[in-house]
This record gives C-alpha cells, structure tokens and sequence, in this order.
C-alpha cells in the first residue's frame, strides 16, 4: 500500500490570492501550510465530520462492580490522607466568601 501524502508551504500574500484554491486542497486532504516570510505560521485543514452515532458508553469491564462503600465520607486517618490541610475540627465542603467584592447589583456605573 503507497500512501501519498501532498504538502503545500505557501505565503501570506499568495494564500490571500487563491483562499478558495487552498481550501478546496485541504478538504480534498493535503496539508496546507501558510508561512509569513517562509517561516510557516499557520496550517489550513478540514474540520472533521461531526459524530452521528451515539458514543459507547459502557464500560470497559462490565463485570466489574463498586463497592457502595466507596461513595461514603472519608473520616479520621483517610481523610489526613487525602486532606492535609484540613481543619482540625472537621472538614467543611462549602466555600467561604470570595476575596474580591462582589458587583453592585441594580446600579449603572456612571460616565
């Protein structure tokens, strides 16, 4: 099996000219390159076709299974573990307030 693959290196200006022509190649699948000065800067390429099939989402191992176990809280030693800067009087999921102040709500900044 030969697999010939085409590349164009063309500039700025040409690329201007023949934008049309460029694109055809391109969804036709050679590589385009444009280069500013022959230094290339930029590529030109179809943009793949957008999926139709659903995705697969089974999982790999089907028979695998989770232990309902592991959706419970870490305590104690586990969550040291996991969370060395956690406070010693437990650990808080929510956030405290934001450092930066919140917008004025309602008002119009004048000009």
């Amino acid at each position: 099996m030969t697999i010939i693959k085409v590349i164009m290196l063309i500039n700025i200006a040409d690329a201007k000219a023949r934008l049309s022509e460029l694109i055809e190649a391109a969804a036709r699948g050679e590589q385009v390159t444009i280069c500013n000065r022959n230094e290339p800067v930029a590529e030109l390429r179809p943009i793949e076709p957008a999926r139709t099939a659903p995705r697969d989402l089974s999982p790999p191992f089907p028979d695998w299974t989770i232990d309902p176990a592991f959706f419970n809280p870490l305590h104690g030693p586990d969550l040291e573990v996991w969370y060395p800067d956690a406070p010693a009087t437990g650990w808080h999921v929510a956030e405290g307030r934001p450092a930066y102040p919140s917008p004025r709500r309602g008002r119009r900044a004048r000009r």
